[in-house]
């Protein structure tokens, strides 16, 4: 299976913030989409999942070579900033979540083994979401959308508010669904990238760009990354 990006251009008002980008992601791999802050990584991360319509080209599932359109869930979507609600505890929010998906998920745990499994304390399950921290939040909110193990996993930026430890807990997890889905994450950690990416794809100048699997951890890997990502155009305070 593959995801097939081609020919997608994306503007808002007269800026054109991906401009013809053609990549195919193929499952099995692990994806970091590396670029500078308003180069368009989280734009092309809500058109993929449908958040945001494309301006022109398509996006499209290919299997056993048939392309095909896909449905919005088919795509598991992180966000940067965790979108959970508030009202409900740890908990709550997880077995709500699997009653509501228990018919895409493979194999149903209770909601306390989803918990422990991101290292939610039983103390901490039944507070509120609100009371939260912000790293507690995405690990809810990244449990949840892993847990149905989508054929398409999208993380922007999924790593940035866990400390050392839940870090590794986190990596040990997304490396545990790349047998089953297309993993792309978007960091600006470039070492992050190193350490848990097959592929590297670089979105500058509104196209994409591979970087050879070979070349990830060569000498001269960091300074050719930023070599290439210092001709941007597009340089913004937020990612669009």
């Amino acid at each position: 299976m593959k995801l097939v990006v081609e020919n997608v251009s994306k503007s808002f008002d007269t800026k054109e913030i991906i401009k013809e980008a053609s990549f195919s992601f193929e499952r099995g791999k692990i994806y970091g989409l590396l670029g500078r802050n308003g180069a368009g990584k989280t734009t092309l991360f809500n058109c993929i999942s449908k958040d945001q319509s494309i301006d022109a080209g398509s996006i499209t599932i290919e299997e056993e070579g048939v392309s095909r359109v896909y449905l919005e869930t088919e795509i598991g979507l992180v966000q940067a900033t965790p979108v959970v609600p508030d009202f409900m505890t740890g908990y709550e929010f997880i077995k709500f979540f699997i009653d509501m998906n228990q018919h895409q998920m493979k194999n149903i745990r209770t909601p306390d083994s989803y918990l422990a499994k991101v290292g939610i304390e039983k103390e901490d399950r039944h507070r509120l979401l609100k009371d939260y921290s912000h790293g507690m939040k995405n690990k809810v909110q990244m449990i949840a959308t892993m847990m149905i193990q989508p054929p398409i996993l999208l993380l922007d930026e999924p790593l940035t508010s866990f400390d050392v430890v839940a870090a590794h807990q986190m990596k040990e997890l997304i490396l545990s669904l790349k047998e089953d889905s297309v993993v792309i994450f978007s960091t600006h950690i470039l070492q992050l990238a190193q350490d848990l990416c097959d592929e590297i794809v670089l979105l500058h100048n509104g196209k994409l760009t591979g970087i050879p699997a070979d070349q990830i951890h060569d000498e001269s890997f960091e300074n050719e990354v930023i070599a290439l990502l210092s001709d941007e155009k597009e340089v913004d305070t937020d990612d669009h």
